[in-house]
């Protein structure tokens, strides 16, 4: 109830909207659209100030509540504002009673903190490596979960696992994608993290380049490149 309630209180089209402008699309699920298993049917949690601190009531919080909120210091391709998110964080948290300190490191230390799990709350994000659908979610997964793992929220659930290992064993595309829709709707009811955006890239190239195609995996590649 109480990482709903924080989820609740954020207003995530606001971020969008303000940060992230044309760059920027909506997320509810640890995937993007992009990527095959992407569960659609899933519901985004709605900003709903109001619910979210009758949820903190019911969780049986007291307010006002202090917490630490950990910002990146550096702009990555899926931030382009790391400080400006926080503040806005922040801002909205204060509304439901909830007092976020900001706080960040120098970018190594962040992460090296980040994954011994100092933090309260942080901000990180994700670009694929291969595309396929585990290079995602095994940031959930129990055995990331531990100092110096890339699961920072510490998240460690038996089904989810199940499903993840149950997944990685299997060959069967489509039912490894039936575990992957399982898995995002697990992630979501637990509120695991806050989803902000997935992010569109774009990049500047002259008239008269063609056969340049964007990698999904965030590389310059130019093979079947050529200038007329």
């Amino acid at each position: 109830r109480v990482r709903r309630a924080l989820l609740m209180a954020i207003d995530k089209a606001a971020i969008i909207r303000d940060v992230y402008g044309n760059t920027g699309q909506a997320a509810k699920n640890p995937i993007p659209p992009t990527i095959w298993s992407y569960n659609d049917a899933v519901k985004d949690y709605p900003y709903d100030p109001e619910k979210a601190k009758a949820l903190l009531k019911e969780a049986g919080v007291t307010t006002p509540l202090d917490i630490d909120l950990w910002y990146m210091p550096v702009q990555r391709p899926y931030n382009p504002n790391p400080k400006r998110i926080g503040e806005m964080m922040q801002a909205d948290l204060s509304k439901i009673g909830i007092n976020a300190k900001l706080v960040t490191y120098e970018w190594g230390e962040y992460r090296k903190r980040l994954q011994q799990g100092e933090a309260m709350t942080g901000q990180l994000g994700w670009t694929g490596d291969n595309g396929d659908p585990d290079n995602f979610f095994f940031l959930l997964g129990c055995n990331a979960a531990r100092d110096g793992g890339q699961n920072i929220a510490r998240f460690c659930d038996k089904t989810y696992e199940e499903k993840l290992q149950k997944a990685r064993q299997s060959t069967d595309k489509e039912e490894r994608a039936q575990l992957y829709e399982q898995m995002q709707t697990i992630a979501h009811d637990q509120a695991v993290w806050f989803t902000i955006a997935h992010s569109v890239v774009y990049e500047i190239a002259k008239a008269n380049l063609t056969g340049y195609k964007i990698s999904p995996l965030g590389r310059h590649e130019f093979a079947g490149a050529d200038l007329k």
